[in-house]
């Protein structure tokens, strides 16, 4: 029972830590009312600089990867790199499914960012380059984030990652894609808009 509760700790941890809906928190404080009543409707960055606050957009980021990032540092620090890598991932769910939003969260991509800064770089270091280069060619957030979520754990195996980072990244990589069901459908039928149009679909966190 004991061996069990680090991981309890870290799933009950990072999941509130996760659920801090900070795009929303930004927004509401500086008076711009609530950004999901605009664009996409999301909690995210991309849709906080559809306010026209660019910085307000950096906040949110920076905030939602580093509640992913403090929840590995804190739960790795205490205990070991598993209850760590346990903790980010409870917070990615957490902003996908915050419970002060009624579980209707963002999609986590800045969250998961901040969980391969902090517990896999050999994922970073494969994911970051793959969404940048997408992204500049394509101009398309959500199929940015879509193939950076396939290249994290494939490219982490081929780094020699260990196989519980594996299964974890996996699994949030699944849920990204779970996450951007409606931008699937949209790519497929050649209707995703690019980042910087009018509409307010195209929402890669």
């Amino acid at each position: 029972m004991m061996d069990h509760l680090p991981y309890f700790l870290a799933c009950l941890g990072g999941y509130l830590l996760g659920s801090v809906p900070f795009g929303l928190v930004l927004t509401r404080l500086a008076g711009l009312g609530d950004v999901r009543a605009i664009g996409s409707g999301s909690i995210g960055a991309t849709n906080v600089l559809r306010t026209g606050r660019k910085d307000l957009a950096l906040a949110t980021v920076l905030l939602d990867s580093l509640k992913a990032g403090l929840a590995v540092w804190a739960f790795a620090s205490i205990y070991d790199r598993n209850v760590g890598l346990v903790a980010g991932a409870a917070a990615f769910v957490g902003h996908c499914y915050p419970v002060w939003l009624k579980f209707v969260g963002g999609k986590g991509v800045a969250t998961y960012v901040g969980l391969l800064v902090f517990a896999s770089l050999k994922g970073f270091v494969i994911g970051a380059p793959v969404w940048l280069g997408l992204f500049a060619l394509t101009r398309i957030s959500s199929l940015s984030a879509l193939c950076a979520a396939v290249a994290v754990p494939i490219g982490a195996f081929f780094l020699g990652e260990t196989q519980f980072a594996l299964i974890v990244l996996a699994g949030l990589s699944g849920l990204v894609f779970w996450r951007h069901r409606a931008n699937i459908t949209r790519l497929m039928a050649g209707t995703e808009p690019r980042f910087g149009s009018k509409s307010g679909h195209d929402d890669g966190n």
